[in-house]
C-alpha cells in the first residue's frame, strides 16, 4: 500500500466523512473506492478513443442504410419529441 497526502476543503471533507460513515467504510476505504472509479473511467474512455480511430465510417454508414426507416412498433421505443 502506498500512502498519499491530499488537502481538501473542510466542506468536502465533511462529505466524504459523512458518505463514508453511512457506507460502513473508513474515509481511506471511501476515498480508495473513488479513485479507482475515477481511474476505470478514464481507462475506459482511451480503449473507446483508441478503437473510435479504427472506424471505417462507410462501413459503419453501409450498416446503418440497411435499418429500415420505420416508426417504432411501441410507444416506449419512440425518442420522445422536443
Amino acid at each position: 500500500m502506498s500512502t498519499i497526502t491530499v488537502e481538501l476543503p473542510d466542506s468536502l471533507a465533511k462529505h466524504i466523512h459523512r458518505l463514508a460513515g453511512g457506507e460502513g467504510m473508513s474515509p481511506s476505504q471511501f476515498l480508495a473506492s473513488a479513485a479507482a472509479e475515477k481511474v476505470a473511467v478514464w481507462e475506459t474512455q482511451d480503449i473507446l478513443k483508441q478503437r473510435g480511430a479504427l472506424v471505417n465510417p462507410q462501413a459503419i454508414r453501409r450498416i446503418l442504410d440497411k435499418i429500415p426507416d420505420v416508426e417504432p412498433e411501441h410507444e416506449w421505443d419512440r425518442i420522445p419529441q422536443k
